[in-house]
């Protein structure tokens, strides 16, 4: 993914190719969000069209800039998974490897956000997502281990920047499966409140298609706002944004980073963002406070007005395990 270095930067659409090597497994964050109910069928219109061209996002004329992750090679990059079914339930070792156009395993990254790769997994109705920092072997191979809740497709998303004069950040992706007895759902209805392992995070701003705009996330706990969070991966927060329907992956970076004189550790953390599309979108901010990362979860419809205040209590999501160091 792109450095943060620069404050304001705009929310990109990765655009392929895997890359990490890090030093440790960064444990799974999972988000079943608050709200991981089985619900009816969404309307046709709640999910972006496909356009004339796979690899590029929403239909002619809304698209502002090339979504990622919808490709499974790319600029001269191949996401080669290994392990593309794993069983519901059940930890497995995610294998794979990022290939260069002769075939052979890529072994040297740029390191960004503290990481050479980064792993996104999803399901395909977003209820399930995981934040994953796998370990690469000398040979090229990236391993860790994943345990997926519930049946399903997934899609596998290897954000990297090789290393070599002129590279570019780029964003493989790839399907998964996981086996057992299967029940879709579609993503909860928009919410700008979210609640995570007993903090309260609220979303104001909107997404907008083809146009910035600024996306604040206040972090606060037992009514109280947080005034103390913690550097996770450069930064006080770690946006990621996924559109429903095709599963278009963005990345949205925060306006500042610990240490520039102007970030603050909370309570909000800002963000500048363009959506490539009308539709809807799950984000999912990845924060640390007191040790631990946790993750708040939220949906959002790019191209309408924000949704309302909740008014009433967002069920607590579930959180079988944190991100791990």
């Amino acid at each position: 993914m792109r450095t943060g270095t620069n404050t304001g930067l705009r929310i990109t659409a990765f655009t392929a190719a895997l890359a990490a090597t890090f030093g440790t497994a960064y444990g799974v964050g999972r988000v079943i969000d608050p709200v991981v109910a089985e619900a009816p069928p969404a309307a046709h219109d709640e999910h972006a069209e496909p356009s004339a061209d796979p690899g590029r996002g929403g239909h002619a004329g809304h698209e502002s800039e090339p979504a990622g992750g919808l490709q499974v090679s790319e600029n001269g990059y191949t996401l080669d998974l290994a392990t593309p079914r794993v069983t519901a339930g059940r930890r497995t070792e995610l294998r794979f490897t990022v290939r260069d156009d002769d075939g052979r395993a890529v072994t040297a990254y740029r390191s960004e956000h503290e990481k050479e790769l980064h792993l996104i997994v999803a399901s395909r109705d977003l209820a399930t997502y995981r934040h994953l920092h796998p370990t690469r072997s000398a040979d090229g191979t990236w391993s860790t281990p994943v345990d997926l809740p519930r049946a399903g497709g997934y899609r596998v998303f290897a954000d990297f920047t090789p290393a070599g004069k002129g590279a570019e950040n780029l964003t493989l992706g790839a399907d998964l499966a996981a086996g057992g007895s299967y029940r879709p759902a579609n993503p909860p209805a928009p919410r700008d409140t979210s609640r995570t392992d007993g903090y309260r995070v609220d979303l104001t701003g909107s997404l907008t298609p083809g146009r910035a705009g600024e996306l604040k996330l206040r972090v606060s706990r037992d009514g109280a706002p947080v005034t103390d969070l913690q550097p996770y991966l450069g930064a006080y927060g770690h946006l990621v944004a996924l559109r429903s329907g095709d599963l278009a992956y963005l990345h949205v970076h925060p306006n500042g980073e610990p240490g520039d004189g102007a970030a603050k550790p909370g309570p909000e953390v800002s963000f500048t963002a363009t959506a490539p599309s009308t539709g809807t979108y799950r984000l999912f901010l990845d924060f640390r406070h007191e040790g631990k990362v946790h993750t708040a979860a939220f949906t959002v419809r790019a191209g309408s007005a924000p949704a309302a205040r909740e008014t009433a209590p967002a069920a607590t999501p579930e959180h079988t395990d944190g991100h791990t160091h």
